[in-house]
């Protein structure tokens, strides 16, 4: 019993700091060192297997360079060709996931919307115009071989790109949003999901007993509808499944941070429109509002890692694409908590990444002003 004696002060204030961070912070404090040391055990892991496919395919070209003459034996390098987080939005720990796809989904989801146009004149040099428009003059027989219809439009469609084989114009721009300034119970109707930054939202915003939060420290976009995060009677079920058993007017997407160290911006905003066509199909009748991913303090976008303000940057420009302003609605709350350097104000945060409760209420002013009327 001496030892018990001796140490007992120190276990008690361990304990309560474990039951503090348990309880109260969810851990969110070393959220960040967690995910930096996952990363950093994945690539030093993915690292040790490209290094082991090396020795394999020296072996196997020296082996075919013995049995002829220049045959391309060599093996290929991985998917990610860094050993980096895969491309294809696999998961930290390695796995392969099938980023937000559902079944009833085809895989790979739908890409459109992400900001990827075709290069000017791309499907002109095809001979894939859109039907209806005529070869420029002079260049009426290059691609088919045959004079465009006489019998059709003496001008062609608007929107088919003008002159048979120009790129087509440019989508129209999305309408002009008339938002509106609501009180919380606005929310009652209304989900949040997204990862620790929500939670912070769920903790301080003072919403916790009006709206519904299916958020998680860690959560990504990749394994969003898969996650064991929602309570229920029996233990705690998948947002998928949450998302079955009841109904929203609003759901609000804040989610992407977690993902800066995992394939690229393109893959990433793949799996992000995946995630949205999912949640319409699960909520047709709800207005979804697509959150900026927040930026970190232009101190912690320098650190070296993944996480930069240039990357978080490139990934909202894509998510903004994805709204149409009549299901799908994008907000910004970053220009209210950043500085001139273009980073979150420091005196904001207590880690360079999340806000610090006192300012919770900057963000959820900003939600509660841009608001859209049901019909």
């Amino acid at each position: 019993m001496k030892w018990l004696k001796k140490w007992f002060y120190l276990i008690l204030l361990v304990g309560m700091g474990i039951i503090y961070l348990t309880c109260v912070d969810k851990w969110q404090v070393y959220a960040e060192s967690v995910q930096t040391a996952k990363n950093w055990y994945e690539n030093l892991r993915q690292g040790d297997v490209l290094l082991a496919d090396g020795a394999v395919d020296s072996m196997a070209e020296g082996m075919a360079d013995a049995d002829s003459d220049g045959g391309d034996a060599g093996g290929q390098p991985g998917a990610d060709g860094e050993g980096n987080g895969s491309p294809d939005g696999s998961g930290a720990e390695g796995e392969t996931v099938e980023s937000g796809t559902q079944p009833g989904q085809p895989a790979g989801g739908d890409t459109a919307g992400v900001g990827q146009m075709p290069p000017s004149g791309e499907n002109g040099e095809q001979g894939g115009g859109p039907a209806g428009t005529s070869a420029p003059n002079g260049e009426s027989g290059e691609s088919s071989g045959e004079n465009p219809p006489a019998e059709g439009p003496e001008n062609p469609p608007e929107g088919s790109g003008g002159q048979g084989g120009d790129a087509p114009s440019e989508p129209a721009e999305p309408k002009e949003v008339a938002y509106m300034t609501v009180e919380d119970d606005y929310f009652a109707d209304a989900v949040f999901i997204g990862d620790s930054r929500t939670m912070g939202m769920f903790e301080y915003g003072g919403l916790e007993e009006t709206a519904a939060f299916y958020c998680s420290t860690g959560l990504t976009v990749y394994k969003m509808f898969d996650s064991e995060i929602v309570p229920a009677q029996n233990g705690k079920i998948t947002v998928e499944e949450a998302l079955q058993q009841n109904s929203f007017a609003k759901i609000y997407l804040c989610i992407g941070i977690n993902e800066m160290g995992t394939g690229t911006v393109e893959s990433f905003l793949e799996a992000y429109q995946e995630a949205v066509d999912h949640l319409r199909e699960l909520q047709p009748d709800a207005i979804i509002y697509l959150q900026a991913i927040i930026k970190v303090t232009t101190e912690r976008s320098g650190q070296g890692d993944y996480i930069t303000n240039e990357g978080i940057a490139a990934r909202n420009e894509g998510i903004a694409l994805m709204a149409d302003n009549e299901h799908v609605f994008f907000l910004d709350v970053n220009p209210l908590i950043c500085d001139e350097t273009g980073g979150m104000v420091p005196e904001y945060t207590f880690d360079g990444v999340h806000l610090m409760a006192q300012y919770i209420d900057i963000w959820k002013d900003f939600l509660k002003s841009h608001a859209i009327a049901l019909p």
